[in-house]
């Protein structure tokens, strides 16, 4: 295996060895005395008290994080980015390592160095490539996308954005077909390094061609788009979850429990236990916690008078408190049966200055590339597809940076 620090995947693998055992991985021979562990930042969490969690001292904490500032921006650090830590049992678990994965193949690594703490940045050389997976969608698309070869940390993150647009609990069809093109980032020996980002996906929807490409602006927005420049980015979300299905719509109907017909004020998506539940838009959490109907609940205060409300969960994710802005996407509990509930489900409601109102009105467009933007995009396009002729499903080439 390689250096450690170096590779995603292998950061993976040690993550899911310690989450398995519940204790650190082993290191390397040579190393007895040294553990390493894999964390992984979720939605919430900052540096500090990811580092504080994994039982480090505070004041090794300060001083590890001063030391990697000029290099990174400690308080605006993305969800999900792959952290190592090295720990020194011999000496009550003091930290005597730290690498954080910006990016495939690049490294900040901090170590102790005469009385305090030292951080460079490690760029391995690296190869962009161009890989694209392709297949049919027999059932849902997550599972479609990553038997092609998608990696499940692109997979789920493309069907959250083009859910701005495609419904997935009724559009996708047995049949429909899909094609994904993506980063891979290689070593100079030809090593994976990891995944960067996806760039364009095309569906095939009951004979319905739908073409998207990622795009980043000249403001450094990163959004999906159109063939005409047109983002796919709404203010609120089709469906606040993946996968579902909706078990019972907006308006009235004979309630389940209590047996006599009345206003259904959202709409119900059937999901399995545990299925995370997203944020429809930015906003700032108004109320997270227990209520006898809705059970655990979640509910969101958004601009223009506008609330949505999460009910019926499991749980709710961690750092989601009253006051706590969100953005959208952001997990912020898991499908349950919690309340007055027949079955696992999540309840979904929008209001508008109080009054409830269909969430499928929500659903608004924004605004598209024009001028410069415009142009840049429709020659990032055309060259794209350039590199997709000459590609087929599960192979890659190299593209120039």
């Amino acid at each position: 295996m390689k250096t450690w620090a170096l590779g995603t995947t292998a950061l993976a693998m040690l993550a899911a060895v310690t989450a398995a055992s519940g204790h650190p991985a082993a290191a390397p021979p040579g190393k007895a005395r040294i553990v390493e562990r894999a964390l992984v930042l979720r939605p919430g969490d900052t540096m500090a008290r990811l580092l504080s969690g994994a039982g480090l001292h505070p004041g090794q904490i300060q001083e590890v994080l001063r030391a990697v500032a000029p290099l990174l921006p400690v308080r605006g650090l993305r969800p999900g980015l792959d952290i190592a830590i090295q720990l020194d049992p011999g000496s009550r678990n003091a930290l005597v390592g730290l690498e954080i994965e910006t990016a495939p193949g690049r490294v900040i690594r901090a170590r102790p160095r005469h009385g305090g703490w030292t951080a460079e940045e490690v760029v391995a050389p690296q190869q962009r490539m161009l890989a694209m997976a392709s297949g049919v969608i027999d059932g849902g698309l997550y599972p479609a996308l990553t038997a092609a070869g998608l990696p499940a940390g692109l997979a789920l993150p493309m069907i959250r954005a083009l859910g701005h647009q495609v419904d997935f609990q009724h559009d996708l069809q047995p049949g429909d077909r899909f094609s994904v093109l993506f980063e891979r980032f290689r070593d100079g020996d030809g090593d994976l390094l990891g995944h960067g980002r996806v760039l364009q996906v095309e569906l095939v929807l009951s004979g319905r061609r739908l073409s998207f490409w990622r795009y980043e602006t000249a403001d450094g927005t990163e959004d999906w788009f159109d063939a005409d420049g047109q983002s796919l980015h709404r203010a609120f979300l089709r469906t606040p979850l993946d996968g579902a299905r909706i078990s019972s719509g907006f308006g009235m109907r004979s309630h389940p429990v209590l047996g006599y017909t009345r206003m259904h004020r959202g709409t119900d998506f059937a999901a399995p236990q545990g299925t995370p539940v997203f944020a429809a838009a930015n906003g700032v959490v108004v109320a997270a916690g227990s209520d006898e109907s809705y059970g655990r609940i979640v509910r969101l205060r958004h601009a223009g008078g506008i609330e949505t409300r999460y009910a019926h969960l499991s749980g709710v994710a961690r750092g989601i408190a009253p006051g706590r802005p969100v953005r959208q996407g952001d997990v912020l509990g898991a499908v349950g049966s919690t309340g007055l509930a027949t079955g696992t489900h999540l309840h979904y409601e929008v209001l508008v200055g109080g009054q409830p109102v269909d969430p499928a009105s929500r659903a608004m467009q924004a605004a598209r590339l024009t001028g410069r933007d415009l142009a840049r995009f429709q020659a990032a396009r055309q060259s794209l597809a350039r590199y997709a002729a000459r590609i087929r499903p599960r192979t890659e080439i190299a593209m120039a940076e």
